[in-house]
């Protein structure tokens, strides 16, 4: 299953990525990156094996999120605050 997490760079975000890629799931990280870094991303990609797309951006731009979500995400964690 393909999961958008939006926020998925922050504390709690990335640790909620992290076991979700544990049980197999594919992620899309949506992250404007406000009050997180991408290395979050990089370090999710050390502790956890698959598949895990980062886009920055922001959860305001209807059409990018609409893009994702049209491209195969079956379910949304929403983090971003």
């Amino acid at each position: 299953m393909k999961i958008l997490i939006t926020g998925g760079a922050g504390y709690i975000g990335s640790h909620t990525c992290v076991e979700l890629l544990d049980e197999g799931h594919e992620l899309v990280v949506l992250d404007n990156l406000s009050n997180s870094k991408v290395a979050a991303i990089d370090r999710i990609r050390e502790l956890a094996p698959g598949a895990i797309e980062f886009v920055q951006g922001d959860i305001r731009d209807t059409a990018l999120v609409t893009n994702i979500l049209t491209h195969g995400c079956h379910s949304v964690i929403h983090f971003a605050g």
